[in-house]
C-alpha cells in the first residue's frame, strides 16, 4: 500500500512540474496558457511540493494573485491534513 500512495505522489509532482513548466514555455512564446485552475488542481491533488519548486525553480507565477494566495491555502490544509492524519496514527 506504502508502494503504491509513494508512487502517485510521484507521478503527481512529475506531472505537475511538467505541467508548469509547459505553462512557462507557452507564455514566453506567446502561445495557448494552461488554465490556472488546472494548475490549482493538481496541486490540490498532491502536487503541491512540485507546484512550489517549479514557481521557484520556474519563476513562474510567483507574482500572480489571487494564484499565489491560493496555492499557499492548498498547501496549508494539505500540511494541516497530514499533521493531522500524523497524530491520529501515533495515538
Amino acid at each position: 500500500m506504502f508502494e503504491l500512495l509513494a508512487l502517485y505522489v510521484a507521478v503527481i509532482n512529475a506531472a505537475t512540474f511538467a505541467t508548469f513548466a509547459r505553462d512557462k514555455q507557452a507564455a514566453a512564446r506567446r502561445l495557448s496558457r494552461v488554465p490556472e485552475r488546472q494548475l490549482l488542481l493538481l496541486a490540490a491533488l498532491g502536487g503541491s511540493p512540485a507546484a512550489l519548486l517549479a514557481q521557484r525553480a520556474l519563476r513562474h507565477k510567483t507574482r500572480k494573485e489571487p494564484f499565489r494566495t491560493v496555492l499557499w491555502a492548498i498547501v496549508a490544509v494539505q500540511a494541516a491534513s497530514l499533521a493531522l492524519a500524523g497524530y491520529i496514527l501515533t495515538r
